[in-house]
């Protein structure tokens, strides 16, 4: 008879520890979202954000306590050097990371802009200004060495400017791009290349997908990828919010727009939401949205590092603001769902990878009455605690 009891006994533990294991954990305790250096500096929400050597730079953006105020400065900062959450009781400076001013962007202030870095140098252009209508066109460089801002080519082709904002940005080893975005009147699917080298735009081979402002992407083994976004009246879309997701090469891109017949530099995804058949969608219920904030963690070697790499969304905007937070597997093309943001939801928040580590903060609350200032770093493989 006693035997029996251990063995039940032995039953109900193993049941109890397999119930505790990483596999049955609901997708709110799924990841973990740990404070750190709070923004310096206006509360503000669509800024932007550009990364050169592991040092985020952000900026522009509206301060939503002075209607319709855009702003003009700029702030970087640097990780802590602690590359994990703190454990219980462990409390120390140096893991939440440093903020200082840089030099105050000098082009017209501005929200809704795009950026990119190539070579050290980070580009930042296009957006809207004090009017909340009036698109731009006109892109600025900033040399980290220098602390300064240098006017550059607009992007236009030989006859006509292309104003824009909430387009998208890339950037790789030597070129930059811009895609997408909206002048008020149109929603658009074209593509630009710029080169350092010559300091001069090139139009490259329209996107296949849904034309689209708001999105989000990621560069990945310098790949570009683009998801959600808002596209009215499109095709591939929920509610108008686009659900097509792509990648891009730009180096096929240089080779198809000179021979047509090569290969297209366009792969297309699988779906952010539920259109196929099989049951691998049925919960993308929520990964759809605009102003979206997105960040890589590859493959790491610390404790709370992925086994492989993946992409991340989080916040934005679907009718309200949104927290959800999906995770993405670039080698199996699906999505799992993590825990939503800590702090409150909002949209056009900013989002970077720094030393393989994945960032989020700044932000507007829904009808944009609201700024907010808090930075969080998020660890996807650690269980949700409410007091970090």
């Amino acid at each position: 008879m006693k035997r029996i009891n251990i063995t039940l006994f032995a039953l109900m533990l193993l049941g109890i520890l397999f119930s505790c294991t990483k596999a049955s954990i609901n997708y709110t305790q799924n990841g973990n979202w740990v404070a750190r250096s709070h923004w310096p500096g206006v509360q503000m929400g669509y800024g932007s954000v550009f990364v050169i050597n592991d040092v985020a730079y952000v900026g522009l953006g509206i301060n939503p306590l002075s209607p319709n105020a855009r702003l003009t400065s700029f702030f970087k900062y640097v990780p802590g050097n602690i590359n994990y959450a703190k454990p219980s009781g462990y409390d120390s400076s140096d893991a939440y990371g440093t903020w200082s001013q840089i030099a105050p962007f000098t082009g017209a202030a501005r929200s809704n802009a795009c950026a990119f870095a190539t070579e050290g140098i980070g580009y930042v252009g296009t957006g809207v200004g004090n009017d909340g209508f009036t698109p731009m066109a006109d892109f600025w460089s900033y040399n980290p060495g220098s602390n300064s801002w240098s006017q550059i080519d607009s992007i236009h082709d030989a006859d006509t400017s292309y104003p824009r904002f909430d387009a998208v940005a890339w950037g790789f080893d030597t070129t930059g791009y811009v895609l997408t975005g909206t002048d008020n009147n149109y929603y658009f699917a074209d593509v630009w290349k710029y080169s350092p080298a010559t300091g001069h735009w090139t139009q490259m081979p329209y996107m296949q997908g849904n034309q689209r402002s708001g999105a989000t992407v990621w560069v990945y083994q310098n790949k570009g990828y683009i998801m959600a976004g808002y596209t009215p009246g499109s095709v591939w879309a929920a509610n108008n919010m686009a659900y097509d997701f792509w990648s891009f090469d730009p180096h096929q891109a240089e080779a198809f727009q000179l021979n047509p017949k090569s290969t297209n530099p366009w792969t297309r995804l699988r779906d952010i939401y539920n259109t196929n058949p099989a049951t691998y969608d049925d919960g993308y219920t929520n990964i759809v949205r605009k102003y979206g904030a997105g960040f890589i963690i590859p493959a790491t070697s610390n404790p709370y590092g992925n086994t492989r790499d993946k992409g991340y969304i989080t916040l934005g905007q679907n009718g309200t603001s949104i927290g959800y937070t999906w995770e993405y597997d670039f080698a199996t093309d699906l999505w799992t769902e993590k825990t939503p943001y800590e702090g409150t939801a909002r949209s056009g928040a900013v989002g970077f990878t720094l030393q393989n580590r994945g960032f989020v903060g700044t932000g507007l609350g829904t009808g944009n009455t609201a700024g907010f200032s808090d930075i969080e770093e998020f660890f996807p493989n650690q269980v949700y605690n409410q007091f970090d």
